[in-house]
């Protein structure tokens, strides 16, 4: 990894975080694993869907809306109490973190 590459993915990181209200982390997320499923399942058909040129604009608005999702929802399993689920969500959500990060930076970039 680069290091602008690094820097961008920190800073956007960064900041997502600092946008999240604090009544944004719902406790009652904690355990919700059909939740986090069909979460996943909607973040990962945005991610394999084509992106259109004509497109771009309103694609990459929507995987910056799905990047704040992730973030949200990481935000929140961050809040459940310590266990081995818990671990995996966060590793998967930050996964998932990631990969939108990946397609922001590589897409959506200069647009």
């Amino acid at each position: 990894m680069t290091q602008p590459t690094f820097t961008l993915r920190s800073v956007t990181f960064a900041i997502a975080l600092l946008i999240l209200p604090a009544t944004a982390v719902d406790a009652s997320y904690c355990g919700q694993s059909s939740e986090l499923a069909a979460a996943r399942a909607r973040w990962a058909a945005v991610r394999q869907s084509r992106v259109d040129p004509a497109d771009a604009e309103k694609v990459c608005r929507a995987y910056g809306n799905h990047f704040y999702d992730a973030v949200v929802a990481r935000q929140a399993a961050s809040s459940c109490e310590d266990s081995v689920s818990r671990q995996r969500n966060l590793e998967m959500l930050d996964g998932e973190i990631d990969a939108f990060n990946n397609l922001i930076a590589g897409q959506c970039i200069g647009l």
